[in-house]
Parts: structure tokens; sequence; C-alpha cells
């Protein structure tokens, strides 16, 4: 599960850093086609400014003719037709003048194309310096946005590096733990069935055992009552009534008996040697005295003989018994220790990757608080911005209110065909009942707003009042004479142009502004839904980390009871092994000794034997018979 899970991360983040690649791909060829798009309004603009300039310093000087011959004059004649944001009367008397046609009846002093080319410029200029922040931003954006992803593939590059690691080190525990599972499965089978066995095989030789201790004891008390009948005096006497007489032949054949006891006491003696056999006593025992016949000894050593084969099948099987359970033992506490070496690898591991988790978390959550302030402050810029394009739509629709007013105005006196006259009051019925009947209205309030136009707010009127004599200045000191009053039909027309030209300013900066908005209120939108997807994404990442550690550390409680039950097992394996070297080591130590020395001692017994059996009885029957004879004779 933790590999698969690890799996799942490697991808996450491997699909990040492609995203985050793809997006700086993305950024740099927007960033070089912008730098481009910059590049060439920035030459436009600065050659249309500056023949601008040439224009409005050739006009102050009174050398507009020449002017209209340069090259200059041609580039703010192409500007004036394809690009300028002018009213069509205004367009048309420029175009009119950098055309020649006007000829000598311009005036230079009247100001109007002056003010027309300045306004121009003034515009370009502006515009030169809006493309230039807007291109430093621009770049600003884009040297942040390449940074962030930078790091963000920087750390994303690490964490896959991690996990890949990390993945392969999982790979390797899954197949080792397969493997110890498989082991350990195998060694309990094991160890279940040796149990069984020795359940078996300890309360089968426990038996064995009692039994031979009771056979012995026995024998030993048979011996004991055998050799205390046969030293009887009484036994002794009859005996001694029932032995052969002392005819020659009864001397010969107590001669060669004497021969055979002292030379089957010397063998004895020599298997006896090292040895503290009470059944080798016994023996000897019964060849001193002088009432046992040899077939009762040679009995006696053919029962030592198979005792002594009996005792060295015993060793032989204990000795088996012991080798046995001393390679299965080492076999058992090799496979303890190697199962507590991994379970402390597992520990160091699952300690490891529960760091690793923790560091993983703490940063998720940091994440995420980081988001949410971003967004919260994101949230404030976007209303502080909204609530500034509102302001600026409302002061420029006044504006334009107040200009459309004003021109409507110096229409009624200048060209009052243009003019618009206000729409007239509508009467209510009381109203209309009233002037029906000859009555008099009262009198409407005045117009409030700017200038009592009824445009805007007082505090408007303040503001433009306060920059209208700011702008203007003190009036100049009145003529000494003056001639008729006429017109100034050529200056009302300037002027309307000008009105028409802060018009169409406010409409644009206006339509900017809109755009601007739009485009900001869409950015906000997608921050917030990108903001919302990662926020869930990080969410489900530190919940499915938060359930891996928890599942980690469920896992190294596990491999901990695990480690401290296989630490006790090994404790009552090495105390098992301790018993069988107390019960076994003497017997593996002393076996080839032992059982060499049993070996000397069954060939001894078995020369005595021989010995023993070759006595000739048959001439102990003749000495009697002969004596029985004499007598008879």
């Amino acid at each position: 599960e933790r590999k698969a899970q690890t799996e799942a991360d490697l991808k996450e983040h491997q699909g990040s850093r492609a995203e985050a690649e793809d997006t700086m791909a993305t950024a740099t060829a927007l960033r070089e086609k912008e730098a481009g798009e910059y590049a060439k309004e920035k030459s436009d603009l600065e050659t249309n400014v500056a023949a601008i300039g040439k224009a409005v310093a050739a006009l102050e000087k009174g050398m507009g003719g020449a002017f209209l011959q340069t090259t200059a004059a041609s580039l703010v004649r192409s500007f004036a037709m394809e690009r300028a944001n002018l009213p069509d009367a205004t367009r048309q008397e420029l175009l009119s003048f950098l055309s020649g046609t006007q000829g000598e009846g311009y005036a230079p002093a009247s100001g109007e194309i002056t003010g027309i080319l300045k306004q121009m410029g003034d515009e370009m200029s502006k515009s030169l310096s809006d493309a230039t922040d807007a291109e430093n931003a621009s770049i600003a954006n884009y040297e942040a946005l390449i940074a962030a992803k930078k790091s963000e593939v920087a750390i994303l590059q690490g964490q896959i590096e991690t996990e890949m690691e990390r993945i392969g080190s999982l790979g390797m525990s899954v197949a080792e733990m397969s493997n110890d599972i498989e082991d350990t499965k195998n060694a309990l089978a094991a160890d279940e069935t040796f149990k069984t066995e020795l359940e078996s095989s300890c309360a089968t030789k426990t038996g064995e055992w009692e039994e031979i201790k009771k056979t012995r004891a026995e024998e030993l008390i048979a011996l004991a009552e055998t050799i205390k009948v046969l030293n009887d005096d009484d036994a002794l006497e009859l005996f001694k009534k029932t032995l052969p007489g002392s005819s020659a032949s009864l001397v010969q054949i107590k001669v060669s008996a004497a021969s055979q006891k002292a030379r089957a006491l010397e063998l004895l003696h020599a298997a006896a040697k090292g040895s503290k056999r009470p059944e080798l006593d016994l023996i000897a025992l019964a060849l001193r005295g002088k009432t046992a016949g040899f077939e009762k000894v040679i009995t006696m050593i053919d029962e030592m003989v198979v005792n002594l084969k009996n005792e060295q099948v015993e060793d032989d099987s204990k000795k088996l018994y012991c080798d046995a359970q001393l390679d299965q033992s080492e076999d058992t506490q090799k496979q303890q220790e190697q199962s507590i070496a991994d379970s402390e690898k597992a520990i160091e591991e699952a300690e490891g990757l529960l760091e690793t988790l923790a560091a993983e978390i703490k940063a998720l959550t940091a994440g995420i608080k980081a988001l949410d302030k971003a967004v919260v402050d994101a949230t404030d810029q976007r209303k502080e911005a909204n609530e500034e394009f509102k302001a600026l739509i409302a002061a420029d629709s006044t504006a334009k209110e107040v200009l459309g007013w004003a021109k409507n105005r110096l229409n009624k006196f200048y060209n009052p065909k243009m003019y618009t006259a206000p729409p007239k009051r509508e009467l209510s019925e009381d109203e209309s009942i009233t002037v029906n009947m000859g009555g008099t209205l009262a009198p409407t309030p005045a117009p409030g707003g700017i200038g009592g136009t009824g445009i805007g707010a007082a505090a408007a009127l303040v503001q433009i009042r306060a920059h209208s004599s700011k702008s203007i200045g003190a009036p100049p000191p009145p003529p000494a004479t003056f001639d008729a009053y006429t017109k100034k039909g050529a200056e009302s027309n300037g002027v309307l142009a000008m009105i028409d030209l802060l018009v169409a300013d406010l409409t644009k900066e206006m339509q900017v502004a809109e755009v601007s908005e739009k485009d900001a209120q869409a950015d906000y939108e997608t921050l917030m839904a990108d903001a919302g997807a990662k926020r869930a994404a990080d969410a489900t990442s530190l919940t499915e980390k938060e359930g891996a550690k928890a599942d980690t550390e469920e896992a190294l409680e596990v491999e901990k009871d695990k480690k401290a039950g296989t630490a006790k097992e090994l404790m009552g394996t090495h105390k098992y092994i301790a018993g069988l070297h107390g019960e076994c080591d003497w017997l593996l130590k002393y076996f080839e000794a032992r059982k060499e020395a049993r070996t000397s001692e069954i060939d001894s017994l078995g020369n005595a034997k021989g010995v023993l059996s070759g006595a000739d009885y048959s001439f102990v029957q003749t000495a009697r018979r002969s004596g029985f004879m004499a007598k008879r004779a």
C-alpha cells in the first residue's frame, strides 16, 4: 500500500513538473511575442512623437509651409489618417492643413492646428509611457513566474528523485518480506513438527530410561543376593564336600583351572583399569571365589558385553539427538536474529517515512494557509480595484456630461443649428389642471450639481472650479479700445474640437478601464478557480498523507511488537541451546573416548571369556569317575 501511494505521488509530481515546464515554455513564447509587439509599438510612437514635435516647433516659428515638405509631415499625416483618435471635423481640418490646401489662409497664431498636434503628441507620449509601464510590469511578472516555476520544478525534481528511490527501496523490502514470510512459515512448520516429535521422543526416552534404571537395580540386587549366598559358610562347606578328591588327575585339573582364573583376572583387571564399573568387580570377585563355576562367570561376561553394547547404542542415539537439536536450534537462532534485523530495518524505514510524511504534511498545511491568505489578499485587491474602476467610470461619465453640456452651450451661441434644447418639463396631472385653470405653478428648484447644470455633485464643482482657476490664470487687461463685436467662428471650432478630443480621451479611458476591469475580473476568477482546485488537491493529498502516516504508525507498532516477540523467542532459544549444551557437551566431548573404552572393555571381556571357555571340564568328570571307580575296586 505504501508503495502504491508513493507511485501515485510520483506520477502526480511528474505531471506537476511537466505542467510547470509547459507553463514556462508558454510564458517564454508569450513574453517574446509581447516584447516584439512592444518594440514595434515603441518605435512607431517615438517616430510619431518626434515628427509631431518637429511639426509643433515649425508652426510656432511660422515655418509651416517648409514643414509640409518634410518626411515628418508625411508621418503625421499618415498617423492622423490611420490611427489618431480624433473627431471627423478635427481630423479633416488637420489633414487639410497637412495637405497644404489651406495655403496662406492658415495663421499659426490661432493655435488651432498647434493645439491639435500638441494634444496628439501628449496622447502618443502617454501611450508610450503606458506601453513602457505595461512592458516593465509584464517583464517583472514573467521573471517572477519563471523564478517561481523554476523553484517549483526544483522542489518537484527533488521529490521525484526521493520517491523513485523510496519506490526501489520499498520494492526490495516487499520482496525481502515475501521471502521472510515464506521462510518464517517453513520454519514455523518445522518447529511445530520438531516440537511434536520432541514431545513424543522425550516421553518414549523417559519411559525407556526408567525401565533401564529399574532393570539395572534389579540386576544388582540379584547379583548381590547371589554373591551373599555363594559366600555363605554353609555353601562353602557344601562345595568342599562336593568338589573332586586328591587324585593325580584332579591335581592336574586344579592347576589348569587356577592358571585360567589368573589369566582371566589379568584380562579383567586390564579392562577395569580406568573404569569404575561394579559389574567388572563382581565378575572378578566371582572368579576369586571358590564356589562359582566358569559357566556362571561366562554368563556374567556375556551379560556385561550386552550391557556395554546397549550403552553404546544409547550414546550413539543421544549423540545423534544432540547434533540434530543443536543444528536445528542454531538454525532457529539465526532465523530469529535475521527476523530481528529485518524488523529493525523495517522500523528504521518506517521512522524515516514518518519523518518524511510529517515534513510533507507540514509543508502542505503551510501551503494551504499561504494559499488561503493569498486568496484573501487577492480578493481585497480585486475589491479595491473594482471600487477604483467604479469611481473612475463615474468621474469620467460626469466629465463627459459636463463637456457635452459645455459643447451644447457653445453650439447654442456659435452653431445654433447644432444646439439641442433641453427636454420640456412634463407636468403632472395636478400641475396640468392648475395651468388650465389659469393658475401659476410653483417655481421649480434651481438645478444643483456642477455650475447649476444638475450634473455631478457640489464637491465636483469645487474641484473643477479650482482646476479651472489654476489652469486659466488671471485674465489679461482690457483693451484700450474695441471694434464691433464679431463671433469667433474659427476659435470656437478649435475649442469645440478640443472638447471633442477630451470627450474622445475620456471615452477611450473608460473603454480601456472597462477592458482592464473585465480582464482583471477574468484573471481573478481564474485565480480563484485555480486556487480552489489547488486547495482541493492539497487537501486531498494532505488527507492521503495523514492516512499514510497513520498506516505507517500502525505498521511501526506492529513491527515493534513483532520484534519484541521475536526477541522473547530468541531468549527462549538461547536458554534451550544452553540447556542442550549442559546436557550434551560432556557426551559430545568424551564420546569417542567412551566408545573406545567400551570397545576395549568388550575386547577384554571377550578375551577373558575365551580363556575361561578353554577349560576342559571333561577332566573333572573323568577324575571323579576314576575315584569313584577306584573306591569301588
